[in-house]
């Protein structure tokens, strides 16, 4: 048995210029570029700082809250409840926010280079 190595052709590798790119070399277009990877930083460190801030008012719920780390339910305690079960739908909320607002972003930026 031989191996086959399927390859894409060279041609595919760089797609066309389009009016987009165009725009980043002008001296407005560039300005368009830099303040869409501001916004995007800017989101980012948003969403990371929130994400954090509650990830950390975990533990300190059940620091500040007596007797919550002794409550069980169904047999399992709070504590791995609140973390087990209450981190993911955290972190799926907080990646659909960043994908959600990032695209709004970049399609705010695709108009602005349209109109340029």
């Amino acid at each position: 048995m031989s191996r086959v190595r399927v390859t894409a052709p060279r041609s595919a590798a760089l797609p066309p210029r389009d009016s987009r790119e165009a725009a980043q070399d002008s001296e407005v277009g560039q300005v368009f570029v830099r303040s869409l990877i501001r916004s995007q930083l800017r989101l980012a460190l948003v969403v990371a700082a929130g994400f954090l801030l509650i990830l950390g008012a975990f533990p300190l719920l059940l620091g500040v809250v007596p007797g919550l780390r002794e409550t069980r339910i169904a047999g399992i305690p709070f504590d791995w409840l609140l973390l087990g079960a209450g981190i993911y739908p955290l972190t799926g909320l907080s990646a659909w926010l960043y994908i959600r607002t990032a695209a709004r972003n970049e399609a705010r930026y695709r108009d602005l280079a349209k109109d340029q």
